[in-house]
C-alpha cells in the first residue's frame, strides 16, 4: 500500500509553503524599495551641490554629445534627467510651462540652463525642460533636452 502522507502534502503544508513564499516576495520588494531609495537620496544629494565641471569640459561634453546625435540624424538629445525634488516646486512651474520657471532651478540643473545660456543659446541652440513620466498619475522626473531645429 501507499503512503499517501509522503505522496501529498496536507492542505496546512500547501498554505504554509505560500505563506513563506509570500513573506519571502514581500522581503525582497522592502529591499528592492530600501535600495531605490538609498539611491535616490545619493542622486539628490549628488545633483544639489556643486558639479565641479569646468566650462571648458562641458563644452567638449556638449559637442561630443551633438556631434553623436547630428550623425545619427537626430536633431534633438535628451542630455539629462533628474528627479523632481531638485525643483524649488517639485516641478509644477515646468509641467504648467510659466514664465519664471528657470528660477525653480537648483543644483547641476541650473548648471546645466546657465551654461546653455551663456553658450549655446547664442549659437541657436533651443533647450526644453519637461516632465518626462507620471508615477501613479503624479509628475515625475524632468527631462532636459537640447535641440537645434
Amino acid at each position: 500500500m501507499t503512503d499517501f502522507d509522503s505522496l501529498l502534502p496536507s492542505a496546512k503544508d500547501c498554505m504554509q509553503t505560500i505563506a513563506v513564499a509570500e513573506a519571502k516576495k514581500a522581503t525582497e520588494y522592502v529591499n528592492r524599495m530600501t535600495a531605490a531609495d538609498a539611491e535616490k537620496k545619493a542622486l539628490l544629494e549628488k545633483f544639489s551641490g556643486p558639479s565641479g565641471v569646468v566650462d571648458e569640459e562641458r563644452m567638449k561634453r556638449a559637442a561630443a554629445i551633438i556631434q553623436r546625435a547630428v550623425s545619427s540624424g537626430l536633431t534633438e538629445v535628451m542630455v539629462a534627467k533628474f528627479p523632481k525634488e531638485l525643483f524649488t516646486d517639485n516641478g509644477r512651474a515646468i509641467n504648467q510651462t510659466e514664465p519664471g520657471w528657470e528660477n525653480t532651478l537648483t543644483g547641476l540643473p541650473k548648471e546645466l540652463y546657465d551654461f546653455w545660456k551663456k553658450y549655446l543659446q547664442p549659437r541657436g541652440y533651443k533647450l526644453r525642460l519637461q516632465v518626462v513620466d507620471y508615477p501613479d498619475g503624479i509628475p515625475g522626473d524632468i527631462g532636459m533636452t537640447l535641440s537645434w531645429l
